[in-house]
C-alpha cells in the first residue's frame, strides 16, 4: 500500500520577494535534495530550499532551507493505530497536497502572501 511523503515548512523563512505571480495565482517553487549525511535525527531524508531566479543567484542571494521532506520506508511494518484513532501530527502536507490541521489565521504571526 502507498504511504504518504509529508513535509514540513516554515513559512517565517520564505522570502516573499521571490513569489511570482501566475495566471491562477501566486506560486513558490521549491527544490528538494536528499540530505547528504542520510535520514536525519528526526527521521527526514530530504532539506527543501526556495528556488531562487538564476538572476537573484547571480546577486549573491541564497536560497533558503525553509523545511524537510520525510520519504516513507515501504520496507518498514505498519505501525498498529492506537484504539483507532489516528495519529496527532504536525502540520504536514498530505497526499494528493491537502492539509491537515492548518492553524488558524489568527492563531499566528500575520504572514501575507
Amino acid at each position: 500500500m502507498a504511504r504518504p511523503i509529508t513535509a514540513k515548512i516554515d513559512v517565517t523563512k520564505i522570502l516573499k520577494e521571490h513569489l511570482y505571480e501566475g495566471k491562477k495565482g501566486k506560486y513558490l517553487n521549491l527544490v528538494i535534495w536528499p540530505n547528504k549525511n542520510g535520514t536525519g535525527e528526526y527521521g527526514d531524508t530530504h532539506v527543501i530550499r526556495q528556488e531562487l531566479s538564476r538572476e537573484a543567484r547571480d546577486r549573491g542571494v541564497d536560497s533558503p532551507i525553509i523545511g524537510n521532506l520525510t520519504m516513507p520506508d515501504d520496507d518498514a511494518p505498519r505501525q498498529p493505530s492506537g484504539g483507532g484513532r489516528a495519529p496527532q501530527r504536525d502540520y504536514k502536507l498530505r497526499d494528493g497536497g491537502g492539509r491537515e490541521s492548518a492553524p488558524k489565521r489568527g492563531d499566528t504571526e500575520d504572514f501575507d502572501f
